[in-house]
């Protein structure tokens, strides 16, 4: 049985409240239920911190514990080069994923300091992005 971390940055605790025209509908919680009842077999980890300092501590503290992480880094993936250096150290597979399409939107949402770090990167498809992330790390599992 596998064990993977669904691990979500700031202001993810407000989907379905904020810009649901963006981010949809889903909250959080919706997220994690659709993940339990699609992945019976999977034992899920969830994090969810506005704190950079929480976010990489919890990563640390996956290292050997998990398979792999669904990591949501919301406005993290901008501006964290610390998030990069933790998702490196912990040698973890990572796959980033994104409610929205960053590189539609605003210009300052178009490069990530997170992707070089991860394994793959799903954006734009909703919430589904997280079971694709979830099915492509099992995937990986063999």
């Amino acid at each position: 049985m596998s064990k993977i971390l669904i691990f979500n940055g700031p202001n993810l605790n407000l989907l379905g409240i904020r810009e649901p025209e963006v981010y949809g509908k889903a909250t959080l919680d919706d997220i994690i239920k659709a993940l339990k009842k699609r992945f019976k077999a999977v034992t899920f980890e969830t994090f969810q911190s506005n704190s950079e300092g929480a976010l990489i501590d919890r990563l640390h503290q996956a290292r050997g514990k998990v398979a792999g992480v669904v990591f949501n880094p919301g406005a993290f993936t901008h501006t964290s080069i610390a998030l990069y250096d933790a998702i490196k150290a912990v040698g973890l597979p990572v796959i980033e994923v994104h409610l929205s399409l960053p590189e539609a939107r605003e210009s300052f949402r178009h490069h990530s300091f997170i992707t070089p770090a991860c394994i793959g990167k799903i954006a734009g498809l909703g919430s589904i992005g997280y079971q694709l992330a979830v099915e492509a790390l099992l995937a990986r599992e063999g």
